[in-house]
């Protein structure tokens, strides 16, 4: 495939296909966080042991998006999201048995390792090649999935936990998934070849050498944009895995709680291509930044209030601040490596931030059992967001410094 079709009405047509599947497959974890306090109730576990289950799927997501990502060079995309829709199907089943051990495998090796991590780091890699213009809104129309499936699909969980049951609700999906996501696998076409050479000059025009970035070792880079990663997660992780019980145990109502997660989530979406198009001007690193920071004052405003209409209002804020974030990683790496890095250094990214997720959604759990509410959980998660603050502000002035120098020496 030519690279003429790059930024073409394909590309486009790319990316909203793979909207359309990440809207039903990021649906698949969402049965936990909606269920969490009738699924303790029913098993007689800590809320933490559950949070847990919830984590496992980042973990596994980015995990296996190391190893999917690889084999998605070598069989394509459309079999490893293939395969990813059979497993987080398999999952949902599995974790419908209802015992804790059927969740942790159903969740972490199924729905996580081998389903959403054969589904959504090949595709983010797979869109990214599409563009060159237009990267950062292509890959934040197509991380939307995420919200999309926040809008929609809480609000029916919940009904249905209340009618048949978590595990009921858990079956049923599992064959929404297969019905809906398996024949928009057989739409998705070959990507272009990446364009190494362009990729090439651009690294060369951004660091002194072709080896640096930013005047350091690129693996350095590398390491210090998942170490931020990991660090902004954590806060992104407590209110979508914890509001709704958050909203039950100060008596909201679990619909309600429903809703707010929804408006969230359904902000984040709205908020997404806001952010896609700030990174495209102003580039990855530097949309991180501002999204973190618009989190970590979001997140620390959870502790201001338990009122109601209070909490919509910050709900709503906090998805407007934290939904660019995670998509601007992706933009930065393609940014500042080779295009030929792409498979591997994308999904090692996703890797350290959804154990990030993983870790803030199991840690507020733990914090919520010894202390019985989630006020610590909100604080120490502010404090990782200000550790993300500073790795990325030390990365964006290497950067602007090393152009700085560049841009000197050309003159001179």
């Amino acid at each position: 495939m030519s690279s003429e079709q790059v930024d073409s009405r394909t590309s486009w047509k790319a990316a909203w296909m793979t909207l359309a599947i990440l809207s039903v497959t990021y649906g698949s974890p969402l049965v936990i966080v909606v269920g969490m306090k009738t699924m303790q109730a029913e098993l007689g576990t800590g809320r933490s042991l559950l949070a847990l289950a919830g984590a496992l799927v980042w973990v596994g997501t980015g995990a296996g998006g190391i190893f999917m990502g690889w084999l998605a060079d070598r069989i394509g995309v459309r079999a490893t999201v293939a395969i990813g829709t059979v497993m987080i199907a398999g999952g949902l089943a599995l974790s419908s048995l209802g015992t804790i051990w059927a969740l942790y495998i159903g969740h972490g090796l199924m729905l996580g390792l081998f389903g959403n991590g054969g589904v959504y780091p090949p595709l983010l890699v797979y869109v990214s090649r599409w563009f060159e213009r237009r990267r950062g809104a292509a890959i934040a129309l197509i991380s939307s999935g995420q919200y999309v499936a926040g809008v929609v699909w809480p609000s029916i969980f919940e009904r249905g936990i209340a009618s048949v049951g978590w595990q009921a609700v858990m079956l049923g999906y599992a064959a929404v998934v297969l019905v809906l996501v398996l024949p928009l696998t057989l739409l998705l076409k070959p990507a272009p070849a990446a364009p190494v050479v362009a990729a090439a000059s651009r690294n060369a025009s951004d660091a002194p050498t072709v080896n640096r970035v930013a005047g350091l070792h690129p693996n350095l880079v590398q390491a210090l944009i998942c170490i931020a990663g990991f660090c902004c997660c954590i806060p992104m992780a407590v209110p979508a895995a914890h509001i709704v019980a958050f909203c039950g145990d100060i008596g909201i109502s679990a619909t309600h709680g429903a809703a707010m997660l929804s408006v969230m989530l359904g902000c984040a979406f709205l908020a997404r291509q806001m952010w896609g198009a700030l990174a495209d001007r102003i580039g990855g690193l530097r949309t991180v930044m501002v999204g973190s920071a618009c989190q970590a004052t979001a997140i620390a405003c959870f502790l201001l209030t338990q009122d109601e209409v209070g909490l919509f209002a910050i709900s709503a804020a906090f998805g407007l601040g934290f939904s660019g974030i995670i998509p601007s990683y992706a933009v930065a790496i393609r940014e500042l490596f080779p295009a030929s890095e792409a498979s591997w250094r994308i999904p090692l990214t996703l890797f350290t931030a959804m154990s990030g997720m993983a870790f803030g959604s199991w840690f507020a759990g733990k914090l919520y059992d010894h202390f019985a509410y989630y006020a610590p959980a909100f604080g120490i998660s502010a404090g990782f967001n200000v550790l993300n603050l500073i790795v990325i502000g030390f990365l964006v002035l290497r950067i602007t410094g090393t152009r700085r120098t560049s841009l000197w020496s050309a003159v001179t």
